[in-house]
């Protein structure tokens, strides 16, 4: 017989609106114009959404150099930073940018604040596209990035009376509040944005997590190693009490060993992995366990943003 199980799944989780989008623009290009169809790095951050897009014609590249002239080519969820487009246009190529619209108004708020003679501070991971995407809005030289409270003492500002702060939206809600805290310390003129720059999907997922920490022995995330929102959770999941809490890409890679004994256990996805791959976590447990399945909802979420126009128009 096998031992009882009560697996907690955390809801909202997966898919966001932004990461929705992105996909439905790559199979809607495919769709209008035929394969191939490139996109400029991952258009999310999951293998098995990207080995699927793969399957339906989309070549994944990580420079514009490595696209031909003649073909379209899409840029990611995640932002690219102006001299893309600009790069892209100047070749006359078919371009449709896929940049989440939340990632969006960050672009278009440092530049407000740019314009306005404000020196920008980003709250972000070095080397993360969205990161590289945001700062890239900007001249060389013109953010200063910081990722943890402590380089906050670390930066010189041209004028410590006129800066502006602007933050990626996949960051860990606390830390970053910690980072804030530090500027606002250090820098009591800065000015930040009117509403948090991280995304309410990401909110929303590691508010979930943080419901069901304290009643569970274990944490599944399921999402990519290069998927920030997915890695926040699992540190929001360990900070919530839950010592032992992992990201996973799929069932497959479930350490059972290290599960052993347990009576309970919580199931969440980052937002660019697909309900499928849960579907196929909680089938792995129910095999090995008795399963109850209680469901943990802190938000309800019924945002979605629209397909840019020239993939609405038929061919």
């Amino acid at each position: 017989m096998n031992p009882p199980l009560t697996l907690y799944l955390a809801a909202p989780r997966g898919f966001c609106a932004g990461v929705d989008r992105a996909i439905k623009m790559v199979e809607l290009a495919i769709e209008k114009w035929g394969a191939p169809v490139y996109v400029r790095h991952e258009i999310v951050h999951n293998k098995f959404v990207v080995d699927n897009l793969r399957e339906q014609g989309a070549i994944f590249v990580e420079s514009l150099d490595d696209c031909p002239d003649d073909r379209p080519v899409i840029f990611s969820a995640h932002g690219v930073p102006k001299s893309v487009p600009a790069k892209a246009a100047e070749r006359n190529m078919v371009f449709v940018d896929a940049t989440c619209p939340l990632v969006s108004k960050v672009h278009i708020e440092a530049e407000r604040h740019y314009q306005n003679g404000l020196q920008m501070i980003m709250i972000g991971h070095e080397g993360h596209p969205e990161t590289i995407g945001t700062m890239g809005q900007l001249p060389d030289g013109a953010v200063i990035l910081v990722e943890t409270a402590s380089d906050v003492a670390a930066i010189t500002p041209n004028d410590p009376e006129k800066l502006a702060f602007i933050t990626q939206t996949t960051l860990s809600v606390d830390d970053c509040a910690e980072i804030i805290t530090a500027l606002r310390a250090r820098f009591p003129a800065i000015i930040g944005p009117h509403k948090e720059d991280i995304c309410y999907a990401t909110t929303n997922r590691q508010a979930s997590v943080r419901a069901i920490a304290p009643k569970i022995d274990a944490l599944l995330v399921i999402g990519a190693p290069n998927s920030s929102n997915s890695r926040r959770l699992v540190e929001v999941g360990k900070t919530a009490g839950c010592s032992y809490s992992q990201l996973i890409q799929r069932a497959s890679d479930i350490d059972w060993r290290s599960l052993k004994g347990i009576t309970s256990i919580g199931i969440t996805a980052g937002a660019s992995a697909p309900e499928i791959l849960v579907n196929e976590v909680v089938d792995a447990f129910s095999n090995r366990f008795d399963t109850s399945i209680e469901m943990i909802e802190t938000a309800k979420e019924n945002i979605s943003f629209k397909i840019p126009k020239i993939l609405r128009e038929s061919r």
